[in-house]
């Protein structure tokens, strides 16, 4: 495996434990429409898609005609429930102080909604100005494209970089960005879901806790960090 000298973060269900609220939210509103999805359906056909890949999506697979106010009003009900419920992955602040090799985030989330959640988790300086979203490449995931800019922007080779995921899509666009992909499965969003959710996707590490991260990877700690 080449010298890790880049960790790129996906924010949503990684950094954040929003996943679980989306998924409600989302289950809530289809539910209103006579539309029967529940939080496995979400997780394993949208977790790591852009939001409005995820309609297009939902308008095909169900026939639905969702208005045309939709989208705006669902982000904004979306950041309303993050400023009462949204917390930070326990361990995740730990893991980034301690880091010995630089880190960014690429997230398909919209760069509004990023910054927002950043602010209220207490991450928006920790990360200024090396986030990437969805918006600056030409396809998400499961395509590479990225994580290949979130990597170009800081100046590293896609081969020395390591991905944090919790997607299905995310693995799959690390693995063909070439990167290492470790697949983050400690999000409350993926309780109850079956043991082998996206084993099968050829991530090369499986995780549940960011208390593990440096136990799994001891060279990735700066050397004067509290042990």
């Amino acid at each position: 495996m080449p010298a890790t000298e880049l960790v790129i973060f996906d924010c949503d269900g990684v950094l954040i434990d929003s996943e679980v609220i989306s998924a409600r939210m989302l289950v809530s509103e289809m539910s209103a429409r006579g539309i029967g999805i529940d939080t496995d359906y979400v997780a394993r056909h949208f977790l790591g898609r852009s939001y409005p890949v995820v309609l297009a999506t939902i308008r095909a697979e169900f026939g639905v005609d969702l208005p045309a106010d939709f989208e705006a009003t669902y982000r904004e009900r979306l950041l309303a429930e993050f400023e009462r419920e949204l917390r930070i992955m326990p361990g995740v602040a730990e893991v980034l102080h301690d880091l010995s090799v630089p880190f960014c985030l690429a997230t398909s989330s919209s760069a509004p909604r990023v910054r927002r959640s950043l602010q209220i988790v207490g991450l928006d300086k920790v990360f200024a100005d090396r986030v990437t979203t969805a918006s600056e490449v030409a396809r998400g995931k499961p395509a590479p494209d990225l994580f290949l800019r979130a990597a170009g922007k800081m100046g590293i080779a896609p081969e020395n970089s390591l991905v944090i995921e919790d997607s299905v899509n995310g693995i799959r666009a690390a693995r063909a960005a070439g990167m290492e992909v470790w697949h983050f499965t400690g999000g409350a969003h993926l309780d109850g879901l079956r043991e082998d959710f996206g084993r099968d996707e050829g991530a090369n590490r499986r995780f549940a806790s960011f208390a593990d991260f440096f136990q799994i990877r001891p060279d990735l700690r700066k050397a004067d960090a509290t042990q």
